[in-house]
């Protein structure tokens, strides 16, 4: 699936990368991994929350309503950032009841720049 509500980017040599924004099978909806890119400017936020925030956006972009996710993995560039991450999470999905299942990592990111990325699982249709 593709939607322009979320960013899709190429590489710096303008090829595309090699991946879908998500993949439907059944009534479950997997999402690539999600970084903290505005769909239209490409620009990143600097301070962390914005760019929690943007990622979570994102994925709700791709898969339509936050209340479908029923897991994240997310993916952090330093463990200082936990808490602070957790404060954006809870505020996002504050109208879900239950949470999504999560998993939280602390990982060497691939883009510079970028300090969190989230992939999800929703149920949909």
């Amino acid at each position: 699936m593709h939607t322009d509500a979320a960013p899709y980017v190429r590489f710096s040599d303008g090829t595309e990368p090699p991946l879908s924004q998500g993949v439907r099978t059944g009534s479950f909806l997997f999402t690539s991994g999600q970084g903290p890119l505005h769909p239209v400017t490409h620009e990143m936020p600097a301070a962390f929350a914005d760019q929690a925030r943007r990622v979570l956006a994102n994925v709700e972009a791709v898969v339509g309503d936050r209340r479908s996710i029923v897991r994240c993995t997310c993916y952090l560039a330093d463990r200082a950032h936990f808490a602070e991450f957790n404060a954006v999470y809870r505020e996002f999905f504050a109208d879900c009841d239950p949470l999504p299942a999560r998993t939280t990592v602390v990982a060497r990111l691939v883009r510079e720049g970028v300090l969190v990325e989230v992939d999800a699982v929703a149920v949909v249709g």
